[in-house]
């Protein structure tokens, strides 16, 4: 690879826990000196957050000031920013770079996810991953299959199971609590921090 990187990591990053444990799960356990870590996003340009964003840009009648003050309490600033200077903290010898894409109309986000990861030439894809009793037990709609009495497809499942390089579901317990890893021949995998 070039650069001397041994490896890629990817991580799939938007502003949630799940993301941020699947980082820290990366940084302590996964990333060796001189791999490389692609932090990436599926933005959604119909989300909630982008929507209040467009409203709170709007100029305000009574005072701008105000406007501009919640848009800065909410963070507008760059999480992926914010999480690649953490990074590169935490491991300067870690190449680490940011991949936006938009998420697409009629394309699951996990689909997306695993055409970029290949394309990439992901070595190692790490999801954050929130599991409920329910999902567990009833599992994830498959696409293609019968939506009918079905929830949304689980993305860190259906990469888990579709991805060609090692993908590996992460769920943070805890402060100092360790990982439950997920991947295709490891279920619910305990790891102490």
């Amino acid at each position: 690879m070039e650069g001397g990187c041994r490896r890629r990591v990817m991580v799939v990053a938007d502003p949630t826990q799940e993301s941020a444990g699947a980082v820290q799960y990366a940084l302590s356990k996964a990333i060796r000196e001189n791999d490389e870590l692609i932090l990436f996003n599926v933005e959604n340009p119909n989300s909630w957050r982008n929507t209040l964003t467009t409203f709170l840009k709007r100029p305000s009648r009574s005072s701008g000031s105000a406007a501009a003050s919640i848009e800065g309490s909410l963070g507008h600033a760059d999480f992926l920013e914010e999480m690649k200077n953490a990074c590169k903290l935490a491991k300067p010898k870690v190449r680490v770079r940011v991949e936006k894409v938009a998420l697409i109309e009629g394309k699951e986000k996990a689909s997306i996810i695993l055409d970029h990861s290949k394309a990439l030439g992901v070595d190692v894809l790490i999801i954050g991953q929130r599991r409920s009793l329910s999902t567990i037990i009833l599992g994830y709609r498959r696409p293609g299959g019968s939506t009918r009495g079905t929830k949304p497809i689980d993305t860190a499942e259906y990469l888990i199971d579709k991805s060609s390089c090692t993908c590996v579901g992460v769920q943070k317990k805890g402060q100092n609590g360790g990982y439950l890893l997920n991947t295709k021949t490891h279920k619910n995998f305990w790891l102490l921090a």
